[in-house]
């Protein structure tokens, strides 16, 4: 008997062990641990540009709100709501409306940066009180990035008198070489972003996007999707990223190729650049932007090229070869005028987009790289300086001048 009750409280503890053990084990397998990107948010650095903007408290919010959800859709409203929130307030703080929320200077993209890193690990690492699959935190994430980039914010004016311009930026990048740094591309598209500019032919109103350096994001098709229901509508757009030293650059052509450089997850790709329909994908697509206007502009102190130089594989060659003006017929691309990174990327794919949209030759559209975001000789340790700040504000003022140039060359009443 007593042997008995030992093998029946024995089976009692097992079955409620079984009961228990599945909650547990769902909570580990749907809480991943954060990114590499996400993971450096802890350095000083990231800590210091957060707390003098103000932007610190994002994150927490978004956790305290996350306590109160009640289920999946609770969850997404949140996010929705705090993402889109949080790319409004970066462009009102670039653009000088509401406070500053600390001592860093408006123009700064970098709060914007940190902030959703913060958030996105907060979603990552989130354990709810209610079943939550992979598939669905993946999608919370998708949401978060989406809306605290602007890309869900795109507001274009229904006025015909109002043209229509469409910009993009990117994220810092290259954060293990130096953790502060910043991206002028993003700053401009916070310094723009539903501006109106006065141009030859009117008005024009200006949308903008962020997009992230990370080659999966881009695999899965960030940019197609962002950018599809706008093309058809806008009457100019441009990718910008950060380039080379001291100079800005009009990317006269794009080419098919990743050359495997590390993202921001330190994640790199050697391979043809992925696209849907990949048997009519072209080795290379051309700016449609009027970069000879461009160049020949006074739009600020640094030089603006005609950039025309590739990196090819010659049609029946094998070894890459540098051309200085372009591709030749039926070369495979290694490298196009913004080289083999993202930022070349984003150039092929969104005038990839424009040509099989039909609109090559009725849609200006190309890359423009900015130089290199400098800190004054010497800073080494500090997250700004004077001559840091005014780079970055003439860069933005300078790529917005360009735009001015475009559309007045390209744009009709």
């Amino acid at each position: 008997m007593n042997s008995l009750r030992v093998r029946i409280g024995i089976l009692g503890l097992t079955l409620m062990a079984a009961f228990a053990a599945p909650a547990t084990t769902a909570t580990a397998r749907t809480a991943p641990s954060p990114t590499v990107e996400e993971q450096r948010l802890d350095k000083a650095a990231p800590q210091e540009i957060l707390r003098r903007s103000g932007f610190d408290d994002a994150a927490p919010r978004l956790a305290a709100e996350l306590g109160t959800a009640r289920s999946y859709g609770d969850a997404r409203r949140t996010i929705v709501r705090e993402g889109s929130a949080l790319w409004r307030r970066a462009v009102d703080r670039v653009q000088g409306r509401g406070p500053a929320g600390g001592d860093l200077s408006r123009d700064d993209d970098r709060p914007l940066y940190w902030a959703r890193l913060g958030l996105t690990r907060e979603v990552r690492t989130w354990e709810p009180g209610f079943a939550l699959t992979d598939s669905q935190r993946s999608r919370l994430l998708d949401e978060l990035e989406r809306t605290s980039r602007g890309q869900t914010d795109v507001r274009l004016p229904h006025a015909k008198a109002v043209k229509r311009i469409l910009v993009t930026g990117f994220d810092p990048f290259t954060l293990d070489r130096d953790i502060r740094i910043s991206n002028p591309s993003g700053a401009t598209a916070l310094a723009l972003d539903g501006t109106v500019i006065r141009t030859a032919h009117g008005p024009a109103r200006i949308e903008t996007v962020v997009f992230p350096v990370r080659w999966q994001d881009f695999t899965e098709g960030t940019v197609e999707r962002t950018l599809r229901p706008y093309l058809g509508k806008v009457d100019l757009f441009t990718t910008i990223s950060q380039g080379r030293v001291g100079r800005f650059d009009v990317e006269r052509t794009n080419g098919a190729w990743r050359g495997g450089f590390p993202d921001n997850d330190n994640v790199g790709r050697t391979e043809t650049v992925p696209v849907t329909d990949p048997a009519t994908q072209p080795q290379w697509t051309t700016t449609t932007l009027p970069y000879r206007q461009i160049v020949a502009a006074d739009t600020g102190r640094f030089p603006v090229f005609d950039h025309t130089e590739v990196t090819e594989i010659p049609a029946g060659g094998t070894d890459p070869v540098v051309r200085p003006d372009g591709p030749t017929p039926g070369s495979t691309a290694r490298a196009g005028g913004g080289g083999d990174y993202l930022s070349n990327e984003i150039a092929y794919r969104a005038t990839l987009l424009r040509d099989r949209l039909g609109l090559h030759d009725m849609l200006p559209g190309g890359h423009v790289h900015t130089p290199v975001l400098q800190f004054a000789s010497g800073n080494t340790t500090e997250i700004t300086d004077p001559e840091f700040v005014r780079n970055r504000l003439d860069i933005v003022a300078q790529a917005r001048a360009i735009i001015i140039v475009a559309a007045d060359a390209t744009l009709r009443k």
